[in-house]
């Protein structure tokens, strides 16, 4: 293999796995919009905010394992208390109103997190080593390894979930038609409950896995910029859809960095993945795995 086609290779593997760490900030998005119809713009608010709490607890002693546990439970609380005060009380009003719910929720999570915790970067050390080893001439992260047979195993898990399970189902339902679910017997405030802590979970694993890489910070946060692009290509209902819309952004925001970023000026990677999404909204408004609706413009 000539050196140009190894560094090619090498740098298209490297976009793909920084694609899946995208995909898991999409996922959360896309939980919530499937069982709610609710853009969850506070979803990178809950990342940090899992992150930072984690970061908290075990750096005052506790166990790695027992501090994951711990926050776990505070995202199912969080969970409680956004279906009890927020999604209770206005479940019969627009999207509009539900979404600037949603950004109210952001900030208050964010005031939260500094609030409690402080705006210091905290090093998480999760015991995954960043080093490289070579297969085939081709040189692989073991940390983004490890991320990317992460989220295979929790991608499979949400999709059995919602295809398999009666309560995946009563979660499809709920976001088919709210009062064609309640009649049938569906607790539409459980089933909030239920998808606000399992998008809880994905963005504590999301916020290990970045905190790991970047460290915790108040930054963290900006990281759901970055799923916008993958969840307009995948598709926002559909949970493969943001695998395949990251690992499209991740690996052409990288290639164009290598190849023609110098042409404008580098630090492409910051845009890129926004004229991509933007062309495939002139294709394809859907997105690859969304479902298209005609409606009166």
């Amino acid at each position: 293999m000539s050196s140009e086609i190894q560094f090619f290779f090498e740098v298209l593997l490297s976009g793909l796995l920084t694609g899946i760490l995208y995909s898991l900030v999409a996922i959360g998005f896309v939980l919530i919009y499937k069982a709610s119809e609710v853009f969850n713009f506070a979803q990178g608010a809950m990342v940090l905010f899992a992150a930072m709490t984690l970061a908290g607890i075990h750096g005052n002693g506790v166990n790695l394992v027992l501090s994951g546990i711990i926050t776990l439970l505070v995202m199912v609380l969080l969970a409680f208390s956004v279906e009890r005060f927020i999604l209770r009380r206005i479940v019969n009003q627009s999207p509009l109103s539900m979404f600037m719910a949603t950004i109210g929720l952001s900030y208050f999570l964010l005031g939260l997190s500094q609030l409690v915790w402080g705006a210091d970067v905290r090093a998480l050390d999760i015991g995954i080593p960043d080093d490289q080893f070579i297969v085939g001439e081709i040189m692989i992260d073991q940390f983004d390894l490890t991320v990317a047979a992460v989220c295979l195993i929790l991608v499979l898990s949400l999709v059995y979930f919602f295809q398999r399970t009666r309560v995946g189902l009563a979660l499809r339902a709920v976001a088919d038609d709210h009062q064609a679910a309640i009649s049938v017997g569906v607790s539409l405030h459980k089933v909030w409950v239920i998808v606000w802590s399992i998008a809880g979970f994905v963005a504590l694993v999301t916020g290990i896995v970045w905190g790991a890489r970047l460290g915790v910070q108040p930054a963290l946060n900006l990281i759901a910029l970055k799923a916008l692009p993958v969840i307009i290509l995948g598709g926002l209902s559909s949970i493969p859809g943001a695998i395949v819309g990251g690992l499209i952004i991740g690996a052409g925001e990288k290639l164009f960095e290598i190849y023609l970023g110098s042409i404008f000026g580098g630090a492409t990677e910051s845009w890129v993945p926004y004229v991509i999404a933007i062309g495939f909204l002139l294709v394809r408004p859907s997105g690859l795995f969304g479902n298209n609706q005609l409606g009166r413009i």
